[in-house]
């Protein structure tokens, strides 16, 4: 084997077509079908299933594909650190950062925060859902992601760890909320036409099992994952949302005609950092990885004395300080 052929194999597997991924890579169709004839040949295993459609890993193929791509990140972020030794820290290092959570809200910090103190470093920012991130993280695809953990509830995935920075409570936004209204009983939602995320959304997964313990279903209307659209959609009296409180709070200071209340009982929804267990972070993913931990917790804090001045009764955020950073998530 040598790293050609592997990234040959690599890319052919990712487009699935040998015809588009000789096109990427430059090369003939010929010669890359005849390189991984070689691979094959080198390993004794059928690796690829040619047919009409294109091209699809065997068994073998995508054992392969993983320790390929685990062996291509090292080789890249090897050449990467030999290249800058004595150097400012300097190379791209890509963050995934989940939708309708704390985590999109310290994008613009984080972004910040980086181009002040590692002006060299590139960030490239990630913003999905997030089951998609964490498969990303497992195959070297982003160094690292800020995501909710309740879709995987104790059967975490092989492969990558997580760490628990914070945990949110959940609010309930609405346009039709009195304005004194603090808070509100989960029974009184259960009628109540709401917006949420998709069912592959951590935030989704938190509020239909609260609901399954109250013997219902929430009343869905829309189905909407950005948070963008979700705001307009229930500033513009579509339906209610519920959210983690950071998120609640910001989209009630900019948007007044909307209102907030805690929910009672009380909703937590974890929010924690994702790495890979097999992957070493390069020197600049470890720079920012520090950064993104330092913004958590001054965002947290500030989250709390907003809440506060409001005049909530119990904190909505627990910032990182009570969960060393590095515990995995149990």
């Amino acid at each position: 084997m040598n790293l050609r052929r592997l990234k040959y194999f690599v890319k052919s597997i990712e487009i699935g077509s040998l015809t588009q991924a000789a096109e990427v890579l430059f090369v003939a169709q010929p010669a890359l079908s005849q390189q991984l004839s070689v691979l094959e040949n080198e390993l004794k295993q059928t690796l690829l299933i040619r047919n009409k459609r294109g091209v699809q890993p065997t068994e073998a193929g995508k054992v392969l594909y993983r320790k390929a791509q685990l062996i291509l990140h090292l080789c890249e972020q090897a050449h990467e650190e030999v290249q800058t030794a004595g150097q400012n820290l300097s190379g791209s290092v890509s963050i995934g950062l989940a939708q309708c959570s704390m985590a999109e809200h310290l994008a613009i910090p984080l972004l910040k925060a980086v181009r002040e103190a590692y002006p060299d470093i590139s960030l490239n920012l990630n913003q999905n859902s997030g089951v998609r991130q964490s498969e990303l993280v497992m195959n070297g695809n982003l160094d690292l992601a800020l995501l909710g953990t309740s879709l995987y509830g104790t059967a975490m995935p092989h492969g990558i760890r997580f760490s628990t920075l914070l945990e949110e409570e959940l609010y309930f936004v609405s346009s039709r909320l009195a304005a004194d209204k603090a808070q509100i009983g989960l029974e009184d939602i259960i009628d109540r036409a709401l917006i949420l995320p998709n069912r592959n959304h951590f935030l989704r997964k938190t509020v239909d099992d609260a609901f399954i313990q109250f013997g219902s279903t929430p009343r869905v209307v829309a189905e909407i994952s950005t948070h963008v659209t979700l705001n307009e959609a229930v500033i513009a009296g579509i339906g209610s949302t519920i959210l983690p409180a950071s998120v609640a709070l910001q989209l009630s200071d900019t948007s007044p005609a909307l209102h907030h209340a805690r929910i009672k009982p009380v909703l937590l929804t974890p929010l924690a950092l994702c790495e890979s267990k097999s992957l070493s972070l390069s020197l600049p993913a470890q720079a920012v990885k520090q950064t993104i931990l330092d913004i958590v917790t001054q965002h947290a804090l500030s989250v709390r004395m907003r809440q506060e001045m409001r005049g909530a009764q119990a904190h909505a955020t627990r910032p990182a300080g009570l969960i060393p950073a590095g515990t995995p998530l149990r």
